[in-house]
């Protein structure tokens, strides 16, 4: 699995969900990918340091601010680009077992006690966003 995470002020994805200040999570699911994959990075996402304390250092999780995730899945995100200028897509995962493990990363959060807003899974969509810092980091 890769995660891109971005810190947001709000986040949007048509159709599907909104949040305001918390994470936008565009989820990538590879081949091979497990249930208890999508645990692990739910876990790491959910007490990520990556919100400012009161002297502006990250020292602050999700969790700590009671802000909320929004998670969009996002196949293209497992692109190998190594050869030529189109992209290869054969080691994302098929349609069917992304989506579960796409899903088992949604209520994994939930069951973390974050808020969690979803896109549609294997829709075309807008994500719209405010990024605030801007931070991004990528998880794996």
């Amino acid at each position: 699995m890769r995660i891109v995470v971005q810190r947001v002020a709000r986040a949007a994805a048509r159709p599907g969900g909104a949040i305001g200040p918390g994470l936008l999570l565009l989820v990538g699911v590879a081949e091979g990918d497990t249930e208890a994959e999508a645990d692990r990075l739910a876990g790491r996402v959910a007490r990520l340091r990556i919100f400012a304390n009161d002297d502006g250092k990250f020292d602050r999780s999700l969790l700590d601010t009671g802000g909320a995730a929004l998670a969009v899945s996002q196949f293209t995100l497992i692109a190998d680009t190594a050869k030529g200028n189109r992209p290869s897509f054969g080691d994302a995962a098929r349609p069917e077992r992304a989506e579960r493990v796409y899903e088992r990363f949604c209520n994994a959060l939930r069951a973390l006690g974050v808020p969690v807003e979803t896109g549609v899974f294997g829709a075309r969509m807008e994500v719209e966003l405010v990024n605030d810092g801007p931070v991004t980091i990528v998880l794996e």
